[in-house]
């Protein structure tokens, strides 16, 4: 941003994302006329004031320099998302196509065919996102693109899209962790200061992590087998035959039993203990997805009925299922809460930071506002549409990067995909070797 100072020998003042005020070239400038340009500055009237000192400024005008923008690729599973963000956290455009209901169908992600669609749409997408910001592809600064964790073949389309663009233009690339950029989302929306603990708890990943800095993390827990989501998923929906459902149709198996635990309750059946005897905070969504199954096919066999039909009481095992999984997160936060406490991780700035997609789930949200204050947390949770996949937050996680003044441009040509990728440090061992031992934990239905 700049303001400039007509009829007064060239002064000119430079704001630099409002955080600063440079003067220069001084010639007949008072202080009174100075600290009249600070007020209309920190007033934020940008557009126009007349001076009513001789001899000075008569008339200052604001006149915004272009902000830097980041145009972002996102292909690491089903969905292909792009979005262009500015500096300030501004989405100038997105776009995204869901594969969703396809894999509904199919009863789960088949990697080949969420390859294809996103072959079909990659283009599409991209320029939709770039013609909901009014630009054109010579007009982004830089391009940012998801190359890891993630399903190998869906990440190949988004790096040679990303390629091709860049040749088009000369430009660098920007590489995204996929997980990373889940952890910095709400920093775009929200001043969360370095450093703050992060739940990201999706369909492909489940871990507890202390953000440092834009790429230094200090791993706390992860999942040892499979993931929340991919537990809402891949059995409850699917084995309760949630997806089959037209209202369903539409929405992720996470969505689905959502919606239907809020007419259920929990207690119909027994508690399920999960990892009880370790004293870590790694998660393991196995044992729930096996206890879920027996559960389902008991009360099929009980009630008699055949297993494509919908059981009367879905709506209970589905609020059944949910209090189970966040009781297993929930004993995993509170351990990295002691945890971080005792080693003085955070400081005097408590924050968690939750995305991922089941963290859009309401009853999670809940619980974890009710444990974080417990323990004296901030909870800061991006809006639901930011914390599933999308192309908005790999393009600010690559906008931060640029921000940091560190390089991280790479050749285009260069670049590869990686299926599996290390996050951060792992400093696992030490929370378990601290035998932290948990009080109980009561938590909310409503």
């Amino acid at each position: 941003m700049k303001w400039l100072i007509k009829n007064c020998g060239g002064i000119s003042i430079i704001c630099k994302r409002c955080f600063s005020l440079k003067l220069c070239h001084m010639t007949n400038m008072s202080l009174r006329t100075y600290n009249l340009i600070r007020h209309i500055h920190h007033s934020h009237h940008h557009l126009i004031a007349v001076s009513t000192y001789p001899n000075v400024a008569s008339e200052v005008k604001f006149q915004p320099q272009q902000r830097r923008t980041v145009l972002g690729i996102e292909t690491s599973c089903d969905d292909t998302g792009a979005a262009v963000v500015d500096e300030v956290g501004n989405i100038l455009g997105e776009a995204l196509h869901s594969q969703t209901a396809r894999h509904n169908q199919t009863g789960g992600i088949i990697p080949n065919v969420a390859k294809e669609l996103h072959t079909q749409k990659v283009e599409s997408v991209v320029q939709d996102a770039l013609n909901s910001a009014k630009m054109r592809l010579e007009d982004v600064d830089a391009i940012a693109v998801t190359v890891k964790p993630g399903l190998i073949m869906s990440l190949r389309v988004g790096l040679v899209h990303a390629q091709k663009l860049a040749h088009l233009t000369r430009h660098q690339l920007i590489p995204i962790h996929h997980m990373e950029a889940h952890a910095l989302t709400a920093r775009m929306i929200e001043r969360v200061e370095f450093p703050f603990m992060v739940l990201l708890a999706s369909g492909g990943h489940c871990l507890l992590a202390i953000a440092k800095g834009i790429d230094d993390f200090l791993l706390l827990g992860t999942s040892q087998d499979t993931a929340p989501g991919e537990a809402y998923d891949k059995v409850t929906a699917r084995e309760l035959n949630l997806i089959k459902m037209p209202e369903f149709e539409h929405l992720s198996g996470g969505a689905s039993v959502e919606l239907m635990a809020k007419q259920g309750d929990h207690t119909i059946f027994p508690r399920v203990h999960v990892m009880t005897s370790r004293a870590d905070c790694d998660f393991s969504f196995t044992g729930l997805k096996i206890s879920a199954r027996r559960q389902i096919l008991a009360e099929y066999q009980r009630l008699g009925l055949d297993q494509n039909q919908l059981l009367p009481n879905t709506s209970d095992i589905c609020a059944w299922f949910q209090y189970n999984v966040m009781y297993h997160i929930g004993r995993r936060l509170q351990r990295a809460f002691i945890f971080t406490e005792m080693k003085e991780l955070l400081g005097t700035s408590k924050t968690l930071v939750v995305s991922g997609g089941v963290a859009s789930n309401a009853f999670i949200r809940l619980n974890l506002e009710h444990i974080c204050s417990m323990y004296g947390y901030k909870l800061v949770c991006p809006p639901q549409k930011l914390c599933t996949d999308n192309g908005i937050m790999i393009a600010w996680n690559g906008m931060e990067k640029i921000l940091s003044g560190t390089n991280y441009l790479q050749d285009a040509d260069s670049l590869q995909v990686v299926a599996r990728s290390q996050f951060g440090s792992d400093i696992s061992k030490e929370v378990k070797n601290s035998s932290i031992k948990l009080p109980k934990l009561h938590l909310k239905t409503s």
